[in-house]
């Protein structure tokens, strides 16, 4: 009985599971390295990332305050610009002297001889009790009868308020149509013997395209109210009358122009009916035909007919943007659009 009891408790006995090995420090310092690398890599990745985008703010930084720099000095550089007046670039106290003020250029309002700048020297000149007289240094072909008008007003305005100060000009290379407008209006000119002098006339002029465009096959599509709002267009042909009209505008310029002329210059201009052609003369012939009363320089003027040779130059200088225009090549382009007659503002030249 015993081995039958023996035999049904073997077969009633569960198998015997082997135990796995239990791991050895070798195989834990293997997987610790396992970590560690791992770990370390991803630390170099996550490090490598972060150092670049301190890298990018660093420099984004370093340039949003450059701009930032850059901006205030561009706006303060604009604001003084727009704030600061003319200046004088010398020291008028002092000493007596002879006011100088060039006129220098073609006349206009967007050039160096406009009105705003001549008359705001003008004026400051004859306020000065140090300046003993004034001399306009004349060096133009000419310009607008609008700003060498207001320069004329200006210059007889002044003289009747400082009746004991002189205005004389002075022509160098060149003083003709509007520039002699404005001289007529000192109490005496002068000039070289080889100045061109006069150009007593109004001009303006243009092209038409009519027919260039018929050729091409290009059709001028310009819609306006009124009649001849576009006359002077020159894509479109001229309708009649229309040059009639044109003509008795510059006429009425023109007259306008030798009248103040008459005023200014009075009983010592000639009678020759060549005097308002339009044609020019040289400071030599100028004198016997009246347009000049002397021969002579600014220095000459100053020494011998005001007694007082010190000279000082009340011109504004030139503002540093329109230098900058200027260098850019602005100057030429409106020389040349004038020059081929694509602007049709009627000029004293």
């Amino acid at each position: 009985m015993s081995d039958n009891n023996w035999n049904e408790t073997e077969g009633n006995e569960a198998p015997v599971q082997q135990e796995a090995p239990k791991p050895t420090k070798l195989d834990a310092a293997v997987e610790n390295a396992k970590d560690d690398s791992a770990s370390k890599k991803e630390w170099k990745l996550i490090e490598k990332t972060l150092g670049g985008l301190f890298i990018e703010q660093r420099r984004a930084r370093r340039w949003g305050i450059f701009f930032k720099l850059l901006t205030f000095g561009y706006l303060f550089a604009l604001l003084y610009l727009l704030l600061a007046g003319p200046q004088i670039p010398v020291d008028q106290a002092g000493e007596a002297h002879t006011a100088i003020i060039e006129v220098k250029g073609p006349i206009s309002a967007d050039d160096e001889a406009n009105a705003d700048s001549i008359i705001w020297s003008l004026r400051e000149a004859f306020k000065e009790e140090q300046a003993k007289a004034i001399i306009l240094r004349i060096n133009s072909p000419g310009g607008s009868p609008v700003q060498s008008g207001y320069i004329y007003d200006e210059i007889k305005r002044l003289r009747q308020i400082y009746t004991d100060k002189p205005v004389y000009a002075v022509i160098t290379d060149i003083g003709a149509s509007g520039a002699y407008y404005i001289a007529a209006a000192a109490d005496s000119i002068y000039a070289d013997k080889a100045s061109l002098v006069g150009s007593i006339g109004v001009v303006a002029g243009g092209f038409g395209f009519v027919d260039l465009m018929n050729k091409v096959g290009v059709e001028r599509r310009l819609y306006t109210a009124g009649e001849h709002k576009a006359f002077l267009d020159p894509f479109s042909p001229s309708k009649e009358g229309e040059k009639e009209f044109w003509q008795g505008v510059l006429n009425t310029t023109h007259q306008q122009f030798i009248d103040q002329v008459k005023l200014g210059r009075g009983e010592r201009l000639k009678d020759s009916p060549e005097l308002f052609s339009g044609l020019v003369w040289t400071g030599e012939q100028a004198v016997d035909l009246g347009l000049v009363d002397g021969l002579g320089s600014s220095s000459y003027v100053a020494r011998e007919i005001v007694k007082v040779e010190k000279l000082v130059d009340y011109s504004p200088q030139q503002a540093p943007w329109k230098q900058l225009v200027d260098e850019l090549g602005v100057s030429f382009a409106k020389a040349m659009s004038t020059q081929l007659g694509l602007n049709h503002n009627q000029v004293l030249r």
